[in-house]
């Protein structure tokens, strides 16, 4: 009886730190493309998409969950280029209001088009990677389609591999 609430608390607090911005500022948009130039635009290298802000009166995943079928295919095929990897994280749930797929993590010093890989499972994705300040040993936080297309629950603590291009 206590562990699924022990699960509900931590999810709850999870959404709470994601919803922290630091200096108290509120992000006007989410992760952008370079040169998309709206939230359904594509990047200019195909990699990363980014979608529509959800509804202010989404509750649910699905709900938050903007991203078209064509943009999770998008995000989910195999990498058509060279990656090195970056390293390992864990990863929690980040904003879930920013849409499209990204991870804001302190293993990139500034942005570009990357990959996530839940080692679980082998499942990946296509993300923008964005820097996260903090210590590289610091946890990432992770879009809401980006953890559903790996296969990584909202309210777990995963390790994920990291990849750049």
């Amino acid at each position: 009886m206590t562990k699924p609430i022990l699960r509900l608390l931590g999810a709850l607090a999870l959404l709470a730190l994601a919803a922290c911005t630091p200096g108290g500022k509120v992000p006007q948009d989410g992760p952008r493309s370079p040169g998309a130039a709206d939230g359904n635009a594509q990047a200019a290298t195909g990699t990363v998409t980014a979608a529509a802000r959800p509804s202010p009166a989404a509750r649910t995943a699905s709900e938050f969950d903007t991203t078209t079928r064509a943009q999770k295919a998008a995000a989910a095929a195999p990498p058509s280029t060279g990656e090195r990897r970056i390293g390992t994280t864990i990863a929690s749930l980040g904003d879930p209001s920013q849409p499209g797929f990204w991870i804001k993590t302190p293993l990139v010093q500034s942005e570009a088009d990357g990959r996530i890989v839940n080692p679980a499972n082998g499942r990946s994705a296509k993300v923008r990677l964005i820097p996260l300040a903090g210590p590289a040993s610091a946890g990432s936080q992770v879009s809401l389609p980006a953890l559903q297309l790996i296969g990584v629950s909202l309210t777990d603590l995963a390790g994920i591999e990291v990849y750049g291009n």
